[in-house]
């Protein structure tokens, strides 16, 4: 493990008050404060009440961190229900300060995830990949496991970026992440119905290839979210086949999971 650095020091009046508070883990040690994340040290800096009163800055290279308990955003429902109720234009700014003030501390990636998706829907796919790209700079891994890269992969796909979309698409496969191989599979049916277009081999494509793959394949617990994706796309094919019966067996599935 790399040293611990420890710094005593009463921080400045301007700075003793930091906006999120949580617990951090390593193999030897826990403590719970103020933290956050500096960028450029690549590492936590943590703000502990001594018991006579002073503040004492503990930090934590990045590597040496097991585990981070942040308390959820108070406001993060509301936002995510608003992108999922296609209202994402009125969380963006929610999601924007989430995103930077939760900057590497667990909750920045799910509310770049939607975030990412609600410009996605506004069409604004160049906002939507610079998003992603400023949490990604700090956590490589998530350009291909995690919340976030599904979300990422769509703005690669609307931007054309085909040889990022496919580096991240091998490193999720090989990643041996199965929830991450998972959303890969069903991103390769999104790759078929673009290049192909609206025809019906494209969609019988999309699905034997990509989508019922990963509803057949993939039924495990930590794939749930990327199988009840890939069904629900499975139904829009059926529908555009014109196999109504089929896309309402499909979503049937993906809203008991």
């Amino acid at each position: 493990m790399k040293k611990l650095i420890m710094a005593m020091a009463i921080l400045l009046a301007a700075s003793s008050v930091w906006a999120i508070q949580g617990t951090i883990k390593t193999a030897t040690d826990t403590k719970k404060g103020d933290i956050k994340w500096q960028s450029r040290a690549k590492a936590y800096l943590i703000a502990i009440k001594s018991k006579g009163g002073a503040d004492i800055n503990a930090e934590y290279p990045l590597d040496d961190v097991e585990a981070l308990d942040i308390d959820k955003p108070a406001n993060y429902d509301k936002l995510v229900q608003m992108v999922t109720a296609g209202q994402g234009a009125q969380a963006i700014a929610g999601l924007t300060k989430i995103v930077q003030d939760y900057k590497m501390l667990v909750w920045d990636k799910p509310a770049g995830r939607y975030l990412v998706e609600a410009y996605l829907a506004a069409n604004n796919a160049q906002k939507a990949f610079e998003t992603a790209q400023s949490i990604i700079s700090d956590d490589k891994s998530a350009a291909w496991s995690g919340e976030l890269a599904p979300a990422y992969w769509q703005a690669l796909l609307k931007l054309g970026k085909q040889q990022q979309l496919e580096n991240c698409l091998r490193k999720a496969t090989e990643s041996g992440d199965r929830a991450s191989s998972a959303a890969a599979l069903s991103m390769r049916g999104d790759m078929i119905l673009q290049t192909e277009g609206d025809t019906p081999d494209a969609y019988r494509r999309a699905l034997t290839d990509a989508y019922l793959r990963v509803a057949l394949m993939y039924t495990d617990e930590p794939c749930r979210a990327a199988r009840q994706t890939a069904l629900l796309k499975a139904a829009q094919c059926f529908d555009k086949l014109n196999m109504a019966s089929r896309a309402e067996g499909l979503r049937n599935q993906a809203k008991a999971l």
